[in-house]
């Protein structure tokens, strides 16, 4: 379910002007956060094995270093 949160957010901000993208780039790496905090758990409890959680993790790495990326350009671009 969180990672469907990720790809709405992500979307809604994909159609918006520049000035209204950020709090739903926000709201994707939150989610996104906590996702990273729940395989953590998944894994400390061996729901998955360290090969799983290594596969998983590196992907989920990637996508919030892209979205972190984002954020970052549009914190950038906003008029103060």
């Amino acid at each position: 379910m969180l990672f469907v949160e990720v790809i709405e957010a992500t979307a809604l901000a994909s159609f918006l002007r520049r000035e209204e993208k950020q709090p739903y780039v926000r709201l994707a790496i939150r989610k996104m956060d906590t996702l990273k905090i729940l395989l953590m758990v998944l894994w400390e409890t061996k729901a998955l094995d360290s090969t799983q959680y290594i596969a998983v993790s590196g992907k989920v790495d990637a996508i919030g270093r892209m979205l972190g990326g984002w954020n970052g350009q549009l914190t950038k671009t906003q008029p103060r």
